[in-house]
Protein backbone atom coordinates (compact mmCIF):
# COMPACT_ATOMS: atom_id res chain seq x y z
CA UNK A 1 0.00 0.00 0.00
CA UNK A 2 1.44 3.37 -0.47
CA UNK A 3 0.61 6.09 1.56
CA UNK A 4 0.25 9.89 0.74
CA UNK A 5 0.24 12.51 2.93
CA UNK A 6 -0.45 16.29 1.23
CA UNK A 7 0.39 18.72 4.01
CA UNK A 8 -0.22 22.43 3.78
CA UNK A 9 -1.72 25.47 5.81
CA UNK A 10 -4.66 25.12 3.68
CA UNK A 11 -5.43 28.89 5.10
CA UNK A 12 -8.11 27.78 2.95
CA UNK A 13 -7.99 24.63 0.89
CA UNK A 14 -9.16 25.95 -2.54
CA UNK A 15 -9.42 24.52 -6.23
CA UNK A 16 -6.11 24.17 -6.70
CA UNK A 17 -5.42 21.99 -3.94
CA UNK A 18 -8.56 19.66 -4.86
CA UNK A 19 -6.81 19.63 -8.19
CA UNK A 20 -4.05 18.05 -7.03
CA UNK A 21 -5.91 15.41 -4.66
CA UNK A 22 -8.06 15.08 -8.36
CA UNK A 23 -4.78 14.12 -10.03
CA UNK A 24 -3.00 11.77 -7.34
CA UNK A 25 -5.80 9.62 -6.70
CA UNK A 26 -7.18 9.24 -10.34
CA UNK A 27 -3.52 8.86 -11.21
CA UNK A 28 -3.43 6.51 -9.10
CA UNK A 29 -0.22 8.13 -7.21
CA UNK A 30 -1.26 6.82 -4.16
CA UNK A 31 -4.10 4.22 -2.60
CA UNK A 32 -4.82 6.42 0.14
CA UNK A 33 -4.42 9.98 0.54
CA UNK A 34 -4.24 12.06 3.76
CA UNK A 35 -4.83 15.58 3.95
CA UNK A 36 -2.67 17.05 6.72
CA UNK A 37 -3.71 20.27 7.64
CA UNK A 38 -0.67 22.13 9.21
CA UNK A 39 -0.70 22.52 13.23
CA UNK A 40 2.34 25.52 13.82
CA UNK A 41 3.75 25.53 10.48
CA UNK A 42 7.35 26.07 10.74
CA UNK A 43 8.78 27.77 7.79
CA UNK A 44 6.32 30.72 7.21
CA UNK A 45 6.67 33.88 7.22
CA UNK A 46 3.10 34.52 9.57
CA UNK A 47 0.72 32.38 11.29
CA UNK A 48 -2.20 31.29 9.51
CA UNK A 49 -5.30 33.40 9.52
CA UNK A 50 -7.69 30.58 11.06
CA UNK A 51 -7.17 28.62 13.40
CA UNK A 52 -6.36 24.65 12.90
CA UNK A 53 -9.65 23.90 13.77
CA UNK A 54 -11.53 26.44 11.39
CA UNK A 55 -8.72 24.65 8.69
CA UNK A 56 -9.59 21.31 9.51
CA UNK A 57 -13.42 21.84 9.10
CA UNK A 58 -12.80 23.40 5.52
CA UNK A 59 -10.36 20.60 4.61
CA UNK A 60 -13.38 18.37 5.86
CA UNK A 61 -15.72 19.97 3.52
CA UNK A 62 -13.83 20.30 0.59
CA UNK A 63 -12.90 16.66 0.77
CA UNK A 64 -16.70 15.84 0.68
CA UNK A 65 -17.29 18.32 -2.19
CA UNK A 66 -15.06 15.80 -4.49
CA UNK A 67 -17.70 12.64 -4.26
CA UNK A 68 -17.55 9.28 -3.19
CA UNK A 69 -14.52 8.07 -6.03
CA UNK A 70 -12.37 10.25 -4.22
CA UNK A 71 -13.86 10.41 -0.43
CA UNK A 72 -13.65 6.26 -0.27
CA UNK A 73 -10.06 7.06 -0.84
CA UNK A 74 -8.88 10.52 0.85
CA UNK A 75 -9.25 11.62 4.19
CA UNK A 76 -8.08 14.80 6.32
CA UNK A 77 -5.95 13.51 9.19
CA UNK A 78 -6.07 16.36 12.01
CA UNK A 79 -2.35 14.83 13.57
CA UNK A 80 -0.76 18.29 13.28
CA UNK A 81 -3.59 20.58 14.42
CA UNK A 82 -4.02 18.40 17.30
CA UNK A 83 -0.76 18.40 18.20
CA UNK A 84 1.02 20.98 20.80
CA UNK A 85 3.48 23.09 19.57
CA UNK A 86 5.51 23.23 16.33
CA UNK A 87 4.10 20.43 13.62
CA UNK A 88 6.94 18.96 12.06
CA UNK A 89 6.78 16.55 9.04
CA UNK A 90 9.15 14.00 10.32
CA UNK A 91 6.85 13.66 13.50
CA UNK A 92 3.66 12.83 11.18
CA UNK A 93 5.70 10.46 9.31
CA UNK A 94 6.46 8.52 12.22
CA UNK A 95 3.40 8.64 13.63
CA UNK A 96 1.35 7.89 10.43
CA UNK A 97 3.97 4.86 9.17
CA UNK A 98 3.34 3.69 12.57
CA UNK A 99 -0.40 3.46 12.00
CA UNK A 100 0.16 2.08 8.27
CA UNK A 101 2.04 -0.65 9.31
CA UNK A 102 4.40 -1.80 6.07
CA UNK A 103 3.14 1.25 3.59
CA UNK A 104 5.14 3.06 1.40
CA UNK A 105 4.61 6.80 2.34
CA UNK A 106 4.99 9.17 -0.28
CA UNK A 107 5.25 13.29 0.69
CA UNK A 108 3.17 15.19 -1.52
CA UNK A 109 4.92 18.66 -1.79
CA UNK A 110 4.99 21.78 -4.35
CA UNK A 111 8.20 22.79 -6.13
CA UNK A 112 8.42 25.55 -3.62
CA UNK A 113 8.20 23.64 -0.17
CA UNK A 114 10.40 21.23 -1.90
CA UNK A 115 13.16 23.30 -2.44
CA UNK A 116 13.17 24.15 1.45
CA UNK A 117 13.49 20.72 2.44
CA UNK A 118 16.79 20.83 3.39
CA UNK A 119 15.95 23.34 6.13
CA UNK A 120 13.20 20.98 7.45
CA UNK A 121 13.73 19.48 10.80
CA UNK A 122 15.60 15.78 10.81
CA UNK A 123 15.44 16.50 6.78
CA UNK A 124 17.91 13.45 6.53
CA UNK A 125 15.96 11.21 8.71
CA UNK A 126 12.94 12.32 6.42
CA UNK A 127 14.68 11.50 3.26
CA UNK A 128 15.15 8.09 4.32
CA UNK A 129 11.66 6.97 5.04
CA UNK A 130 9.55 8.55 2.29
CA UNK A 131 9.17 9.12 -1.27
CA UNK A 132 8.70 12.46 -2.32
CA UNK A 133 6.16 13.57 -5.25
CA UNK A 134 6.65 16.93 -6.19
CA UNK A 135 4.25 18.91 -7.65
CA UNK A 136 4.60 22.01 -10.64
CA UNK A 137 3.76 25.05 -9.38
CA UNK A 138 3.01 27.19 -12.08
CA UNK A 139 3.91 30.28 -10.09
CA UNK A 140 7.16 28.72 -9.11
CA UNK A 141 8.97 26.64 -11.40
CA UNK A 142 10.95 23.62 -10.13
CA UNK A 143 12.30 20.27 -9.77
CA UNK A 144 8.70 18.31 -10.05
CA UNK A 145 8.16 14.50 -10.71
CA UNK A 146 5.07 14.73 -11.22
CA UNK A 147 3.65 17.46 -14.09
CA UNK A 148 -0.60 18.21 -13.20
CA UNK A 149 -0.90 20.81 -15.17
CA UNK A 150 -1.19 22.44 -11.28
CA UNK A 151 -4.30 25.39 -11.35
CA UNK A 152 -2.27 29.29 -10.18
CA UNK A 153 -4.52 29.26 -7.43
CA UNK A 154 -3.31 31.10 -4.15
CA UNK A 155 -4.67 31.12 -1.10
CA UNK A 156 -3.39 34.72 -0.52
CA UNK A 157 -5.79 35.79 -3.57
CA UNK A 158 -8.76 34.61 -1.63
CA UNK A 159 -7.85 35.86 1.69
CA UNK A 160 -7.58 39.15 0.40
CA UNK A 161 -10.85 38.81 -2.06
CA UNK A 162 -8.77 38.37 -5.33
CA UNK A 163 -10.11 35.37 -6.09
CA UNK A 164 -12.99 32.82 -5.72
CA UNK A 165 -11.68 29.57 -6.46
CA UNK A 166 -13.14 27.48 -3.17
CA UNK A 167 -15.85 24.86 -3.54
CA UNK A 168 -19.41 26.12 -2.47
CA UNK A 169 -18.99 24.30 0.90
CA UNK A 170 -15.89 26.07 1.73
CA UNK A 171 -16.96 29.41 0.81
CA UNK A 172 -20.06 29.10 2.72
CA UNK A 173 -18.42 28.48 5.96
CA UNK A 174 -15.59 31.30 5.15
CA UNK A 175 -18.74 33.66 4.94
CA UNK A 176 -20.80 32.42 8.11
CA UNK A 177 -17.54 32.06 10.40
CA UNK A 178 -16.37 35.51 8.93
CA UNK A 179 -12.94 34.68 8.01
CA UNK A 180 -10.68 36.99 6.04
CA UNK A 181 -13.38 39.47 6.32
CA UNK A 182 -11.68 42.83 5.07
CA UNK A 183 -9.81 44.97 7.68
Amino acid sequence: MRVGLYGGTFDPIHDGHLHVIRELVSRNVVDRLLVVPAGEPRLRESAPVATGSERRQMCQLAVNSLGPDFTDKVEVNPIEVLRQGPSYAIDTVEAIAATYEGAKIALILGTDAYEKIDQWHRADELKKMVEFVVIDRPDFPGQANLVIDALAVSATDIRSHKSDQIPAAVAAYIKEHNLYASK
